[in-house]
């Protein structure tokens, strides 16, 4: 498999004020993941061990799981940085809507700067095309994925029901949680759909914002 830049998609949140150990330590878990995502999309997920993994980082299988304690985890850890800037959400300054749109804007921001720094966008495309596919094809990481969904929808009502002022499982901070979270699926989708369609990266850009906020408009006008 060719190289691919997968890091820049990796460091959206790094403090500014990161001190040597910390970076130490993000630079090696950023390693394990890259080095797993690679391995998995080159021979399936379930046909590597973790061992495998520490090996080809130079760590050994108790370090791996230091720093992610499934073997799941190593291939979706995209999801902890969405997580954090789901904090903004208590923003009492800022509408929720807003400030979902705005993390799901750098997150896309992010993907297609990324999509435009390699050398062959084509072959990064394909890749992840594939990755995708190994989602939606791989039980164990389906099953992952709906408990790190929930996982976001907990952060999300954590920060609507600090910003109301209520207890975070009141159904209405709940129901919105639910609701905006459900905007990820539709940049999900659409990014399925249009990566497939050969745009480029400021289309693709341009395209899944388009169906996101499309998808938002119901939000804010009600069913």
């Amino acid at each position: 498999m060719r190289a691919v830049d997968w890091p820049m998609l990796r460091d959206q949140h790094v403090p500014e004020d990161e001190r040597p150990r910390e970076r130490k330590k993000r630079l090696l878990r950023r390693r394990l993941s890259d080095t797993a995502t690679r391995m998995f999309l080159d021979r399936g997920f379930d046909a590597v061990r973790v061992t495998e993994i520490a090996e080809a980082c130079g760590v050994t299988e108790k370090t791996v799981y230091n720093y992610f304690p499934t073997k799941e985890s190593l291939i979706l850890d995209l999801w902890d940085s969405t997580a954090a800037s789901l904090r903004t959400l208590a923003d009492p300054t800022r509408p929720p809507l807003e400030a979902a749109l705005a993390i799901l804007s750098g997150e896309l921001t992010a993907l297609t700067s990324w999509l435009s720094a390699q050398d062959d966008p084509g072959h990064a495309v394909e890749l992840i095309l594939r990755f995708g596919a190994l989602l939606r094809s791989t039980p164990a990481l389906q099953a992952h994925q709906r408990e790190a969904t929930d996982r976001l929808i907990a952060a999300a009502a954590r920060a609507l029901a600090e910003r109301a002022g209520v207890g975070q499982d009141a159904p209405e901070p709940r129901i919105a949680a639910i609701a905006l979270i459900g905007l990820w699926q539709i940049q999900f989708q659409s990014l399925g759909r249009h990566l497939a369609a050969g745009l480029t990266p400021a289309q693709l850009r341009d395209a899944v914002n388009a169906d996101v906020h499309r998808a938002a408009v119901v939000l804010d006008t009600g069913l």
